[in-house]
């Protein structure tokens, strides 16, 4: 495979740290000893479970590593924000917090506002094989928040009960999953990714971390992360 990094990640301990654990796996692969439960304790969680990438991309920031998130996300970030001039992002950004209303938006917003403060970059440009090539032929690794839902190709998931933490598979009553990956390869001639999952046992490795999957399912998966506030890649660049 073209353009093919040495990257390993571990499995991720339980359904809600799937995000934690690629961003060590990144940082692991810049050489950054810190061990995965750190990671966890370290990085925020949202209420009912999971986090955001740009929470990923904070606890990066305060470690010193330079970040960039490409959005997706038309939740948060309206598209004239940045063409044909990019306007002041936080002005905006606290502009809208007092319209919208919704929890998780607000989460969303303090959390980029945080992200903007600190350093990071927030960039918006189509999603294609020649922006994932961009990085991976630099040697970086691509972290991204997708839809599990359509990357496996599976059912809906669903929480039966408050008190049971474990996500089922249920077509009728579940909703749409998110999910972290890092993808650490791409061979344009047959346009496929490589990806790095922290799910051991996901629909596409065969009971391994590892696997290729066709650009166009990963476009789409990206993209449709944004039923979860995902839809987003996030590049760190070591100190």
């Amino acid at each position: 495979m073209q353009n093919r990094l040495s990257f390993n990640i571990q499995a991720q301990p339980d359904d809600a740290t799937c995000g934690p654990t690629c961003l060590q796996a990144v940082y692991r692969y810049y050489d950054d000893d810190i061990s995965l439960q750190r990671v966890i304790e370290e990085v925020h969680i949202l209420e009912g479970g999971g986090t955001l990438e740009v929470l990923l991309a904070c606890h990066a920031l305060r470690r010193g590593y330079r970040a960039a998130i490409y959005t997706y996300n038309l939740r948060v970030f309206d598209p004239s924000w940045f063409e044909p001039e990019r306007a002041d992002l936080a002005e905006k950004l606290g502009r809208q917090l007092k319209v919208k209303k919704k929890p998780k938006l607000t989460v969303a917003t303090r959390a980029y506002l945080e992200y903007l403060q600190l350093g990071g970059e927030i960039r918006f440009r189509d999603l294609n094989g020649s922006l994932l090539r961009h990085y991976l032929k630099q040697g970086k690794p691509i972290l991204c928040g997708l839809s599990a839902t359509y990357l496996y190709h599976c059912p809906r998931e669903h929480q039966p009960r408050p008190d049971h933490p474990a996500m089922e598979y249920d077509d009728i009553a579940g909703s749409p999953a998110g999910h972290f990956v890092v993808l650490c390869g791409y061979d344009r001639s047959n346009r496929q990714v490589r990806v790095a999952d922290p799910l051991r046992q996901n629909p596409l490795g065969a009971g391994g971390h590892y696997y290729e999957v066709g650009l166009d399912r990963l476009v789409g998966a990206i993209l449709l992360g944004i039923t979860t506030y995902d839809a987003n890649l996030l590049i760190l660049t070591k100190p």
